[in-house]
């Protein structure tokens, strides 16, 4: 795949020697108790900021990161203080991580005056502020003033206009991390320049969280392959039977047009010819068997593609030299449901070919398969994601300078 290079401004167009550097980064991570302790259950996000943290510190910079954690809606909530975020951060990095329980105001000030350069401080989470989601002028114009240069790095809530996002931008220099470059590039490579042949597998509970994508993927790839809950509505697009399992009826006419623009375009186009149903949509259910698509019983939850569906689904994955991922082909977080999906998983991981994964859950199983050094790439964002390869324009990414300014 060609490297194109990233338009915006990055941490080597900017000198960060001796500055105080406002970092927006995304460690929104699932905390899970462990004794008295909490400690960050998937880390992925906070490790994948590493390179833009270090690169401030080895060039002596004073760091203040700054992050949001779960949705407190504007207000104080203890079990999402950023606590064991900077104990989690304290371990990769190898280094202390101070840690203050406010993200403005006079005690934050006195905090990032006493940083040295090569020292690193974790602010409170952002939403418990209401001005944060609300892009507030007076809460973004707070933020900045604890810094000399803002960094984005979360890639994850580029797609959101919030304070933190879009309204510190207004008062400072303004430039991409490693880590939102990096994904400004790949999906930029994956649109314009990627090797050919290029196939996406597209699965999840939606086809609605996916029209964009699908529509902006058509004209591009050779192998279209379609799982998980929006497969379902592409069987009932065709008349076959579902059983009890939701569809989105207002997309019905959406499945139809994708499928004959991408069958009018030659391209291979595959839905599921055999899936795997039971009676309950249950955590603890049991499979009822394998079923042709056409023969789903009626008291039934479509739960998983079946394995011909599988075989097939691999054989085309194989012969593509570019495979975007996005989204389980089953109901993947539950075990008895999770075979298609790691099959997948596994096969492409063994490919010598590019292999992106759209972040979010799909980011979440290849992480929890142990296989996510195996890709060329796992994102970071799950929303965000969707809205870059389905063509829109981030805020979060347009806010930032652009090369040659």
């Amino acid at each position: 795949m060609g490297r194109q290079p990233v338009n915006k401004q990055t941490l080597e167009d900017i000198e960060v020697t001796g500055k105080r550097v406002l970092v927006r980064v995304d460690f929104n991570v699932p905390i899970e108790e462990q004794g008295v302790d909490k400690l960050p259950q998937y880390d992925q996000r906070i490790r994948a900021s590493m390179p833009t943290i270090r690169y401030l510190l080895d060039h002596s910079a004073r760091v203040v990161l700054c992050s949001h954690l779960g949705r407190p809606d504007g207000r104080v909530v203890e079990g999402l203080r950023m606590a064991p975020i900077a104990a989690r951060l304290e371990a990769l990095l190898g280094r202390p991580v101070k840690y203050v329980q406010d993200c403005i105001g006079p005690e934050v000030e006195k905090d990032v005056a006493a940083l040295k350069p090569g020292e690193v401080l974790l602010l409170e989470n952002l939403r418990f502020y209401p001005g944060e989601t609300a892009n507030d002028p007076m809460f973004a114009r707070a933020l900045a003033s604890l810094a000399d240069i803002f960094v984005m790095d979360a890639f994850a809530v580029a797609h959101r206009a919030h304070a933190s996002t879009v309204g510190v931008p207004q008062h400072l220099p303004s430039v991409a991390g490693f880590l939102l470059a990096r994904e400004i590039e790949v999906v930029g490579n994956v649109l314009g320049h990627p090797e050919r042949p290029m196939g996406a597998l597209l699965g999840g509970a939606k086809v609605s969280d996916k029209v964009q994508v699908l529509e902006n993927l058509v004209p591009r790839v050779s192998v279209l392959l379609i799982g998980g809950g929006m497969g379902v509505t592409f069987l009932r697009a065709l008349g076959l039977p579902t059983g009890r399992s939701q569809i989105e009826e207002d997309l019905l006419e959406t499945a139809t047009r994708v499928r004959h623009q991408a069958l009018a375009k030659g391209i291979t186009f595959h839905i599921p010819q055999d899936v795997v149903v039971a009676r309950e949509f249950e955590p603890d259910a049991q499979p009822l068997g394998v079923f042709s698509a056409e023969e789903v019983p009626e008291d039934s939850y479509i739960m998983d593609i079946g394995p011909r569906t599988v075989e097939i689904y691999i054989r085309n994955l194989q012969r593509c030299r570019t495979i975007l991922w996005n989204g389980p082909v089953g109901v993947f977080e539950f075990p008895a449901f999770a075979e298609g999906t790691t099959k997948l998983a596994r096969a492409m991981a063994s490919l010598d070919a590019t292999t992106i994964v759209g972040g979010g859950s799909t980011a979440e199983v290849v992480e929890e398969l142990g296989l996510a050094d195996r890709f060329t790439h796992v994102s970071t964002g799950g929303g965000a994601s969707l809205e870059l390869l389905g063509g829109k324009e981030l805020p979060g990414i347009a806010a930032l300078a652009n090369r040659g300014m």
